[in-house]
Parts: C-alpha cells; structure tokens; sequence
C-alpha cells in the first residue's frame, strides 16, 4: 500500500512565499453537456463523478500507455470543464483530443486567453486567500479578485513546508497582492513534491508510474477503459513498475535539462533515467528524475554521462510502497 509521509524539513525561507504568473501554462475548455462524460473516456482519472469542490490531476496517454500531457480538470459550472497544462503541450493535446469527439456534444477550444494561471505559495497565500483556500490537496475553492470577479484556487500537493495553489482567474484581474516569486522556485516547490508535468520534452517518455502519478492522485484505476488504460493497469497490477520518480540535488552547479540522462556508476554504457522535471530550491538546481529503482541501491547517479555531476538524493513527501 502507498502511505504518506511528511518529511522533517526546515521551514521555507520567506523568499518562497508570494505568487508567480506561470506563462509557462496555458488553459483548454471543454464546453458542452457532454463535456466531462468525454473527457473520462480519454484521461487516467475520474471526471464522470466529479463535483465542482474537486480538481482532478490527470494524465493523457497513448494507446502504449505513454503519457502525451499531464493537467489539472476543473469544472466551473456543469457545461464545461477547464484544463490547466503546459503550454508547450497544449496544441497537440488539443488537436488529438478533438478527433475523438466524433458526436460527443462537447467543444474544445484554447482558453488561454481568457484565463491565467498563477502559482501561491506560502502561509502569505494562504491568508490572502483566506476562506477560499482549501485544505485538502486537490479540493477546489471559489475567490473573488479585487475587480469582482470570480476564479478558482485548488490546493496541490506540496512537500510538508509550505500550503501551494493553483489560481486560475480571468487574464484581465488584478495580480495577487502577493510577493512575487521567481518561477525557478516555483518549479522547485513542484520537484520537492515529487509531482512532474509532461511538457513538449518529455511527451511519450513515461508510463504514469514512471513519474508516480498515481501516488499524487493522478490516476483512478477503478474506472473504465482510457487510452493505454490496459498498459497502466497491467503495470500497476502485475508489479512490473521497476522505475520510479525521486528527487536530486545537483553536484558542480550544473544545470539539469528536461530529459537529460541519468547514468549510474556501475554501468557508464547505458542511461539509468531521464529527467522529468527542473527547478531550485534553497538556492540549488533540483531535478526529478525516473531512475531504475535497482540504481538506487548502490554506486552513484550522475548527469549526463557516468562521469557527469553527482546527484544527491532528497526525500519524497509520500512512500513508493506495493501496487494499490
């Protein structure tokens, strides 16, 4: 069984508290009665029984089972579902999903626009936010911005050191009267997490195991058949999930790449991982990578090449533990 586990950090220096609009993401609407029944049929999680108070993480696969897009589903009213992702994945994500819509009564469209995300961080946020921040990650609340408008916060997962949210409020409100945060730390907040976004690098280069998303609630293996539904419950099922996300330091002031190659030391002549995702933290490049579980066994992981800059091993918020 999977448990959670909040590690004994230091608590976050102040820098890390404040907001920061991530132009790095961009926003699909679903918008139709069917909207959320057609959305189920093709992502890793439940949308079919979803209220308005939860946000779901979900993954958009391959028939392989690799991972095409990874987002977050809300719905604002019961006729349409927004899509927060990574901009760079966003075009062809849209374009894939909208073959399947065949006569499904259910639009899609780029929202981006219309909507900009923003990420929080902190007690600071979480005052600000005051009775609309949830408490629970992935619970959804409703705030209203200084120019009256409506917008959705939903809280994420986080490292045990400081409260994180997602807002998505019109592109036009007011920014949050917040301390801006660089979004180096941003991303850095989300490796601390042990929680990966499939960008433009990284399409098709994992099972949702690979970057554990079903540990950060990415996947609901109880509902019915999805693109790669049968790869990704096979792996779950049968224990064949010998790769793992985990987060690292890096040696030398080097600067990690998304999927870049690990290597380990005792095999120099093939990678034992790849990057999934980059930020800093405590004023260090961290990276989280899917690595061989058996590499971590022993010997060192290294950047790039078997002779690349270490990597230092930070802990997870929650224990990779046998298959649900």
């Amino acid at each position: 069984m999977t448990e959670i586990s909040r590690p004994t950090s230091p608590a976050s220096p102040a820098s890390l508290a404040g907001a920061v609009r991530l132009t790095d993401w961009g926003v699909m609407r679903a918008q139709g009665e069917e909207s959320a029944k057609f959305l189920h049929t093709q992502l890793t999680q439940d949308l079919a029984l979803q209220t308005p108070e939860q946000a779901r993480l979900a993954g958009y696969c391959s028939p392989k089972g690799r991972l095409l897009a990874t987002m977050v589903a809300l719905k604002p009213d019961d006729q349409s579902v927004l899509l927060a992702l990574p901009a760079d994945v966003l075009p062809a994500t849209l374009k894939r999903l909208s073959m399947f819509v065949m006569r499904a009564k259910c639009k899609l469209t780029d929202a981006s626009a219309e909507w900009a995300a923003w990420g929080l961080a902190g007690e600071p946020a979480a005052a600000w936010l005051g009775a609309s921040a949830p408490a629970q990650a992935w619970q959804v609340g409703r705030f209203t911005t200084a120019d009256g408008q409506e917008a959705l916060v939903t809280r994420l997962p986080d490292d045990g050191r400081l409260p994180r949210f997602l807002l998505l409020q019109a592109a036009a409100a007011p920014a949050p009267a917040l301390p801006a945060l660089d979004l180096a730390d941003w991303q850095g907040l989300d490796v601390r997490a042990g929680l990966a976004w499939v960008r433009g690098a990284t399409v098709e280069q994992f099972v949702p195991q690979m970057i554990n998303l079903e540990l950060v609630g990415g996947v609901n293996f109880q509902k019915g058949c999805y693109p790669g539904q049968e790869v990704v419950a096979r792996s779950q099922y049968r224990g064949t999930i010998k790769r793992r996300a985990q987060p690292f330091t890096v040696a030398d002031g080097a600067r990690p790449q998304l999927a870049q190659e690990i290597f380990h030391s005792a095999d120099p002549g093939q990678p034992a991982g790849l990057v999934a995702a980059v930020g800093r933290s405590d004023g260090q490049d961290v990276l989280l990578a899917e690595v061989k579980l058996a590499a971590l066994e022993g010997g060192s992981l290294h950047l790039g090449s078997a002779e690349g800059p270490a990597l230092s091993h930070l802990p997870l918020p929650y224990i990779i533990g046998e298959p649900q």
